[in-house]
């Protein structure tokens, strides 16, 4: 069974970056369309970025410009570069296959505020 590792969250302040990392178990990752969820209280889960095997990659338009998603198949491990965070994005974020397998991690929080 796939398992999923995020990590990378914080507390950062309108303005400022995180980078999110997520490792991946299995050995077919590099096949996979990969994906970073994120999910705000009181609201569903969303799809804000996700990354094809071969590197094409799209965005919501909530994060477009401000966010980037990168991969690295020898790492199993797909990235999230976060730049000029807003309160909005406050959330857990996960990441997942696009579409998710059934398994999830346990996430990493993201909390933007003065």
């Amino acid at each position: 069974q796939v398992q999923l590792a995020e990590s990378g969250g914080g507390l950062v302040q309108p303005g400022g970056s995180l980078r999110l990392s997520c490792v991946v178990s299995s050995s077919f990752f590099s096949g996979y369309t990969m994906g970073w969820y994120r999910q705000a209280p009181g609201k569903q889960r969303e799809l804000v970025a996700f990354i094809l095997s071969g590197g094409n990659t799209n965005y919501a338009d909530s994060v477009k410009g401000r966010f980037t998603i990168s991969r690295d198949n020898a790492k199993n491990t797909v990235y999230l570069q976060m730049n000029n965070l807003k309160p909005e994005d406050t959330a857990v974020y996960y990441c997942n296959r696009a579409p998710t397998w059934n398994t999830w991690g346990q996430g990493t929080q993201v909390t933007v505020s003065s």
